[in-house]
């Protein structure tokens, strides 16, 4: 592939950030597809903190189906960026969450330098976010 050309991913992180918003109802194929393999593991498939790992952590995996019930309705989209990323220091207190915003970066340095880079962690964080704003329970 020529230099010049972005990574493949990265075009359609770009392309996909100019599509029209989903519906609050129907999932992010790409956020669903970032957590499921990256948070499911202790969040569990669905949400509720059940994940295989969950039971060997010596802290209790919050459930992630409740934000907006627990926020007077309202999904906190901000935090939950803000909490997935980790790197604005805000995270969920004595937690053994990983910063997802770091490792993200360390993978996509190679492909696309800084500032792609950038792009491809907060497009990869917002995914995830607007996913979980989908699965939301009353």
């Amino acid at each position: 592939m020529p230099s010049f050309l972005p990574a493949p991913h990265l075009v359609l992180l770009v392309v996909g950030l100019g599509l029209p918003a989903m519906a609050q109802d129907a999932p992010e194929p790409a956020g669903q597809l970032e957590y499921l393999y990256n948070c499911s593991a202790c969040h569990g498939e669905t949400g509720l903190g059940d994940g295989p790992i969950a039971r060997y952590l010596n802290v209790d995996t919050p459930g992630l189906t409740r934000l907006a019930a627990e926020n007077d309705g309202v999904f906190p989209l901000l935090h939950v960026i803000q909490v997935i990323d980790g790197r604005t220091g805000i995270g969920p207190h004595g937690t053994l969450m990983p910063i997802w915003g770091e490792r993200f970066m360390a993978s996509a340095l190679d492909d696309a330098g800084h500032f792609g880079a950038e792009v491809i962690v907060r497009g990869r964080v917002l995914s995830l976010a607007r996913y979980l704003e989908t699965i939301q329970e009353e």
